[in-house]
C-alpha cells in the first residue's frame, strides 16, 4: 500500500484517538481498542514507511500514551531508604575483591612504613617532614603528645579537617581511572605515613596513647580513604578489564558503581571530622573505657555497612547478584560527512567520534609513540639535567619547553623538536584515517597506506596552526590573544590535506578559502575547546600550579603536586635528586595530557571541515541526486538507509 492510501484510510482513527486520549475520555474501552489499532498501525509503518513522517507520527503518539500510562511518581523517601537498604549493599558485595584488595594494599604499605621507620628512626622526617616531627617531639617532652589536635576554634578545625578528608578521599576515587596507578600511589602514600607514625610513637613508648588518641576518628578516617581506594579500583578495573563491553562503556557501568560506594562514604567522612575536632581535641579528659568504646564502635559500623550487611543482603537477595545495572549503549556509529552542522553538533559528534576511535588510535599510540617519546622524555631530562633541579613558575610551561625543545639551547634541541613535528603529524594523519575507517576493522597495511599518502599534505597542512599553539607557549601573554584570532585562519587546513581528493596545489588554494568562511565557526570551536580544557585539566593539573620563587609550595596545590611530592619522597629514600625525578614524572603527566586532548581538537576540526565542504561542495546534494528515481515508493530499499 502506498503511503497516501495508508494515511487516508486511518487519519480519521488517529485524529479520534488523539481526541479521546486529550479530554481524558470516560469511555476506556474505545479508547483501549484505538490504542491497540494505532500500536498496529505503528508496526506497518516500521515496516514499509521506516524513514516517512508518518511513522514518526505514529511513534509519537504511542510513546506519549505508554509514557502517560507507565510514568513513574516523584523519587520518595522509601526509595531512598531502598538504595541505603538493597541496591547500595549490593553495590559493595558485587565490588567486595577490589574492596579487600585495597585493604591488603594498604596494610601492606603501612607495614612498609613501619619497617622503613624500624631501619631508619628518621624516615618518618621524610614522610611527615621535619617541621610535624619536630613539634610532636615537643609535646611529648611537654606531657601532651597529640597537642596537635587541640584547637580553640573547633568549629573551624571541623569545616577544614572534613573538607581535607573529603578532598583525599575523592582524589583517591578519581585517580582510578588511570588503571588505577593513581589509586595505589595514594593508598601506598598515606599507608606508609600511617605506619612510620605509629612506629614513631611505638619507639617513644606511647604506642597505647597515640592509638586511643588517633583512632577515635581514625577509624571513620581510615576505613574511609581505604574504602575510596577500593572505589577507585573498582571503577578502573572497568577500563583494565572490559569483559564484552568496550572499553569506555566498561569505564562507564564501572565509574557508576564506584560512585556509589564513593557516596556512602559521605556520612563517614563529615563523622570523622566531627569527631576529630571535637573528640579527639579533648583526649585527655576521656576516661580510657570511652576511648575503647568509641574505637571499637566506630569499627564495628564499618564492618557491618561494609561487610557484614552486604554478605545479609546477597544471601536475601541472590536473584539480585546478577542483574546488574546495564548501560544503555545505542551504536551509534554511523556518520554523515555529508550534513552542515551547527557549533553544538560539531562538538556532540566530535566526542562522539573520539568514543568510537579511540580503540583504534590507542593501539597506535602505545605500539609506535609511546615508546619514541619515552626515549624522548629521557633524553631531554639529561640534555636539562642541571635545570630540572629546580621548580619552575608556570611549571607545564617549562617543561613542555623542555620536552618539546623548544627552548633551543643546545643542538639537541632543534633536533627533538623536528622529531615532535613528525611525531605529531604522525599522530594527525592517523586521526584522520581512524576517522575515515571508524566502522572498519584496524589494519596496519591501511593506516601505513594512507600515511604515506597524506604525511607530507597534514604535515604542511598543519604548519601555521602548529606555530600559532607554540606562538601561544613562547610569546608574552598579550600576544596570546592576538594569536588565538589568528588561528582560526589555519585550523581546519590539516583536515583539508586528508580528505579533499583535489590535487596539493587546489588543496592549498581551498584551504585559505574553507578557513576564511569557517572563521566565526572556528573561532567560537576552538574558544569551547580551550573553556572544557581548562576546567577537566585544571583539577588535576596545569595552568593554576604556580611554584613561586621563594617557595616549593605551589599556589594552589593539584592532585600532580601531590603526586609529585610522593615521587620526591621516594627519591628521597634512593638519595637521588628529588627533583629530577618528580619534573620526570610531571612531563609524563603533561605528554599523557597531551595526547589525550590533541586528537579531540583534531576531529573538531574535521568536523568544521566537512561543513565548509558541504556549504561549498554540496557534495550531499549530488549524491542524492545519484539516487533520484531509484526509491519506491511502495517500500523502503537499500538507497533510503545510505
Amino acid at each position: 500500500m502506498k503511503e497516501t492510501k495508508f494515511i487516508e484510510q486511518n487519519q480519521k482513527k488517529w485524529q479520534r484517538f488523539e481526541e479521546l486520549y486529550k479530554s481524558k475520555s470516560n469511555d476506556p474501552e474505545e479508547l483501549s481498542d484505538l490504542y491497540m489499532d494505532v500500536t498496529d498501525d505503528l508496526s506497518y509503518a516500521q515496516t514499509f514507511y521506516k524513514r516517512r513522517t508518518v511513522r514518526v507520527y505514529l511513534n509519537k503518539l504511542a510513546q506519549t500514551v505508554y509514557t502517560g500510562v507507565h510514568k513513574q511518581k516523584g523519587e520518595s523517601i522509601s526509595r531512598f531508604i531502598d538504595v541505603w537498604r538493597v541496591s547500595l549493599p549490593l553495590e559493595i558485595y558485587r565490588s567486595r575483591k577490589s574492596l579487600l584488595f585495597a585493604l591488603i594494599a594498604f596494610v601492606v604499605y603501612a607495614l612498609i612504613g613501619v619497617a622503613t621507620t624500624m631501619v631508619d628512626p628518621d624516615f618518618p622526617r621524610v614522610v611527615l617532614g621535619d617541621y610535624y616531627v619536630d613539634m610532636t617531639i615537643e609535646n611529648i617532652q611537654n606531657g601532651n603528645p597529640l597537642k596537635i589536635y587541640e584547637d580553640n576554634d573547633q568549629t573551624r578545625m571541623f569545616i577544614e579537617i572534613t573538607t581535607n578528608n573529603m578532598k583525599v578521599a575523592f582524589l583517591t576515587f578519581f585517580v582510578g581511572f588511570f588503571f588505577t596507578i593513581g589509586t595505589h600511589i595514594l593508598l601506598f602514600s598515606n599507608g606508609v605515613m600511617l605506619g612510620a607514625f605509629q612506629y614513631f610513637f611505638h619507639a617513644k613508648g606511647l604506642l597505647i596513647t597515640s592509638f586511643l588518641g588517633i583512632w577515635i576518628h581514625g577509624a571513620f578516617e581510615i576505613s574511609a580513604i581505604v574504602l575510596a581506594g577500593g572505589a577507585g579500583i573498582t571503577a578502573g578495573n572497568g577500563l583494565l578489564f572490559p569483559k564484552s563491553y568496550t572499553r569506555l562503556q566498561s569505564l562507564q557501568l564501572s565509574t557508576k558503581r564506584g560512585l556509589k560506594i564513593m557516596m556512602s562514604l559521605v556520612p563517614f567522612i563529615i563523622a570523622a571530622g566531627f569527631l576529630e575536632s571535637f573528640v579527639t581535641a579533648n583526649y585527655q579528659d576521656l576516661p580510657e573505657w570511652s576511648k575503647w568504646a568509641l574505637i571499637f564502635t566506630s569499627f564495628g559500623i564499618i564492618l557491618f555497612f561494609y561487610v557484614f550487611y552486604p554478605l545479609y543482603v546477597a544471601r536475601k537477595y541472590p536473584e539480585l547478584i546478577e542483574k546488574e545495572e546495564v548501560g544503555n549503549f545505542i551504536d551509534r556509529g554511523n556518520f554523515n560527512f555529508f550534513q552542515i552542522r551547527s557549533v553544538g553538533e560539531v562538538l556532540a559528534d566530535s566526542f562522539r567520534m573520539y568514543r568510537f576511535i579511540f580503540e583504534k588510535l590507542s593501539r597506535i599510540v602505545l605500539s609506535l609513540l609511546a615508546p619514541i617519546i619515552g626515549v624522548i622524555l629521557i633524553l631531554q631530562t639529561l640534555n636539562h639535567y642541571d635545570l630540572q633541579r629546580t621548580e619552575y613558575w608556570y611549571d607545564w610551561m617549562s617543561q613542555l619547553e623542555f620536552i618539546m625543545g623548544y627552548c633551543f639551547i643546545n643542538l639537541q634541541d632543534y633536533i627533538v623538536f623536528g622529531v615532535w613535528t613528525l611525531l605529531l603529524t604522525f599522530l594527525f594523519t592517523s586521526i584522520y584515517w581512524c576517522i575515515s575507517v571508524v566502522n572498519e576493522p584496524f589494519r596496519w597495511g591501511a593506516l601505513f597506506t594512507f600515511q604515506k599518502q597524506k604525511f607530507i599534505g597534514v604535515w604542511i597542512g598543519s604548519l601555521l596552526f602548529g606555530l600559532c599553539v607554540l606562538g601561544c607557549l613562547t610569546l608574552p601573554w598579550f600576544f596570546v590573544f592576538i594569536i588565538l584570532f589568528i588561528a582560526p585562519f589555519f585550523f581546519i587546513n590539516g583536515a583539508l590535506m586528508a580528505f579533499d581528493p583535489a590535487s596539493f596545489k587546489t588543496r592549498v588554494l581551498k584551504g585559505g578559502k574553507f578557513s576564511k568562511r569557517q572563521y566565526g565557526n572556528s573561532l567560537l570551536t576552538l574558544g569551547i575547546l580551550i573553556v572544557i580544557t581548562a576546567i577537566v585539566v585544571q583539577p588535576i593539573a596545569f595552568y593554576l600550579s604556580i611554584h613561586e620563587s621563594w617557595s616549593d609550595e605551589p599556589t594552589m596545590r593539584d592532585l600532580l603536586d601531590m603526586m609529585a611530592d610522593f615521587v620526591k619522597r621516594v627519591a628521597y629514600i634512593f638519595n637521588a635528586d628529588a627533583l629530577v625525578w618528580s619534573n620526570l614524572f610531571r612531563q609524563i603527566v603533561y605528554v599523557i595530557f597531551l595526547l589525550g586532548i590533541i586528537p579531540l581538537y583534531i576531529i573538531t576540526m574535521t568536523f568544521v571541515y566537512f561543513n565548509e565542504r558541504e556549504k561549498s561542495e554540496a557534495l550531499g546534494l549530488h549524491k542524492a541526486f545519484e539516487k533520484f528515481g531509484k526509491r519506491s515508493n511502495i517500500k523502503e530499499t537499500k538507497e533510503d538507509f545510505e
